[in-house]
């Protein structure tokens, strides 16, 4: 496997392009609006995760992975080669010295981290004034192996008293600022320790090196309760999940995530034997949390205590939501702990994840049942519940569920949610549901769904003349891709055949040949490299390839020009037959593009979207390239 290849194999390209552009699931694919130009009303962008591509019909322009953060970061191939490989942990070639100079800084300052974990641990357990700390700790019935495992420890009351110790070890002060460990005077004269006073927890990446601190205060009067290290380039509280280093193989090894709301919470649980326990560093959970978790399992349980998922909450996160329907889904609760149902679902979807909730006893913390009774918080996991059905489960809670207009108020807040389920299996059950719940007839409420049918039930609408395909077929995406290996091959061996491809294009009323109709960015680049080698006239095309060649491509091509299982001879024959593959391509892809915008249409149907009749423009104009391909293809090449 190439490295390529490898990086690909390591990322998710819903992933990596859901952290630019906000996508909705649509069929097995996913869309949003192209990020490479300006457009807020007719969404054409498209991302195929079975096939690894991206595609946008506005601009013309798509690719795998490797061409969205080369457009996106304006980079070229070797850049955004090293940039993904490293996201990726693909290693690549011996580090630059100031790639290796880099490294080793960071690596000091991770040690440092490490180094005061180590300075608050003694204080905790070998100083007097750490003896508050540490009976706080018994008093939440800690044991003491479980404060040695998480590395829990105490920052003396005092302004220096840290930072004189680290620089007495020789470390420098920008070291200390970098970290966090000190905070500079307002007045710019000096620095004194940020934390005081306090119990401290070391929060770990998910490697399990050290990146910063929590650290919850001792007295009722200091402000805040908990204090984090500061942002920077170890600490990035929206991309770290505390406990996570010490729960991996518990998630895998259950394929289960519990996500709970405090540091004390995964740490009673971890003691309790529940060790698939992780925290977010608050109340607020992202998109990119989950996306972490979903390496480990898809099955994750959110235990939210009674005020952050009770009525109230809920009603109040279904109306921020409906207030905001067009944000980014990435919030499951905002700052202040309200729920949102619909956010939530929305990112499950996305996820394709089996994401539930599960209500905690009123006034008792995870930590508290676990240590107490294991066995309820097994209880208590067990009965978690679909987003959906605990919403309606809470809205019908304490309602004379006999008043018609409870009734109605209780659908009008839960059809909304069950119409973002992307499964259609999944809503019919819940519409089922909440028939049963409100005792009216399952018919009433589809009829009164406060959205229209969804466009997965591929009711379509065909424009005036054109006619309903099959859907592209993931034997039909293995072929496309063998073809462009194919159709380079032969470009390859012969690059002067390029101008006779485009002839026998222009003659069937096509555009010629681009290095848009391949997918794989390395694909494109050489393309690109063989229309080059005809536009001079100082080297042979074939030497001009090959010296022009990125060195980081030259395992590909040299992949791509290795012997094949058959060779046609005849170099007219191989151009025949480099025009049909080509034409072969652009059938598969040009049906998989009308598939894709027949959804947009039905879409923007569905929703009252005004710019329906650019999508029809579009659909019209894709199906007679179609009709012209597969007339090309009935008749025989003509070559000069």
């Amino acid at each position: 496997m190439s490295n390529v290849d490898e990086i690909k194999a390591h990322i998710d390209i819903v992933d990596l392009v859901s952290e630019t552009v906000s996508l909705r699931r649509s069929g097995k694919n996913f869309t949003g609006f192209c990020p490479f130009h300006a457009n807020t009303r007719t969404p054409a962008f498209v991302v195929f995760p079975e096939s690894g591509t991206w595609r946008c019909f506005s601009c013309n322009e798509g690719g795998d992975i490797f061409n969205f953060v080369m457009k996106k970061e304006g980079w070229d191939f070797s850049q955004t080669l090293i940039s993904l490989a490293k996201r990726a942990g693909v290693e690549l070639e011996p580090l630059t010295p100031e790639k290796k100079e880099e490294d080793e800084r960071l690596e000091k300052l991770h040690d440092l981290l490490e180094e005061a974990v180590t300075f608050f641990m003694h204080h905790l357990t070998q100083s007097s004034q750490g003896k508050t700390a540490l009976d706080y700790l018994l008093r939440r019935k800690l044991a003491p192996e479980t404060i040695e495992t998480f590395g829990l420890g105490y920052a003396p009351e005092s302004w220096d008293a840290t930072h004189q110790y680290f620089l007495g070890k020789g470390h420098s002060m920008d070291d200390l600022k970098e970290v966090g460990l000190v905070v500079e005077r307002q007045e710019g004269e000096g620095v004194y320790d940020r934390f005081r006073h306090r119990v401290m927890f070391p929060i770990r990446d998910a490697t399990g090196r050290m990146a910063g601190f929590g650290a919850r205060c001792l007295r009722d009067e200091d402000v805040p309760k908990y204090l984090n290290s500061p942002q920077s380039t170890l600490f990035d509280k929206s991309h770290l999940l505390y406990g996570l280093d010490l729960a991996r193989k518990a998630i895998r090894k259950e394929d289960q995530v519990v996500i709970v709301e405090g540091y004390m919470d995964v740490i009673g649980l971890h003691q309790a034997g529940f060790t698939n326990a992780v925290s977010p560093m608050g109340t607020a959970i992202n998109e990119h949390q989950f996306r972490q978790l979903k390496r480990f399992s898809r099955r994750m349980v959110l235990a939210l205590d009674a005020d952050t998922a009770g009525e109230k909450a809920t009603l109040r996160g279904l109306e921020m939501a409906r207030q905001s329907l067009d944000r980014s889904p990435d919030i499951v609760t905002d700052a202040s702990g309200i729920f949102d149902a619909r956010g939530l679902i929305r990112s499950e979807g996305r996820l394709q994840a089996d994401l539930r909730v599960t209500t905690l006893p009123e006034g008792k913390d995870p930590d508290e049942i676990a240590l107490e009774d294991p066995q309820a918080w097994h209880t208590i996991i067990q009965a978690s519940r679909p987003v959906v059905e605990h919403v309606m489960e809470t809205l019908a809670a304490n309602h004379n569920l006999d008043d018609p207009k409870v009734k109605q108020e209780i659908s009008e807040q839960v059809l909304p949610l069950i119409e973002d389920v992307p499964n259609a299996v999944e809503r019919d059950g819940y519409r089922q549901k909440l028939a049963r719940l409100l005792r009216v007839d399952e018919r009433v409420l589809v009829a009164s769904a406060v959205r229209a049918p969804r466009r997965d039930r591929r009711r379509r609408q065909e424009p005036a003349g054109s006619y309903t395909e099959a859907p592209v077929l993931a034997s039909e995406q293995k072929l496309a891709a063998d073809l462009e290996l194919h159709c380079l091959q032969l470009l390859l061996r012969h690059p002067e055949a390029l101008s006779q491809v485009d002839r026998a294009l222009q003659q069937a009323q096509l555009s010629r040949l681009l290095p848009q109709d391949f997918e794989k960015a390395e694909n494109q680049i050489v393309a690109k490299l063989v229309q080059r080698s005809l536009e001079q006239d100082q080297l042979e095309p074939g030497q001009f390839i090959q010296e022009n060649m990125p060195e980081s491509l030259q395992v590909i091509v040299d992949d791509i020009l290795s012997p094949s299982n058959y060779e046609e001879p005849n170099v007219n024959r191989q151009i025949e037959e480099l025009v049909r593959s080509v034409l072969r391509l652009r059938y598969i892809r040009v049906r998989e593009d009308l598939d894709q915008l027949r959804n947009f249409q039905e879409e923007v149907q569905q929703q009252g979207e005004i710019d329906l009749e650019s999508y029809l423009e579009m659909i019209v104009n894709y199906s007679k390239t179609r009709d012209r391909i597969d007339q090309a293809l009935k008749r025989p090449v003509q070559l000069d």
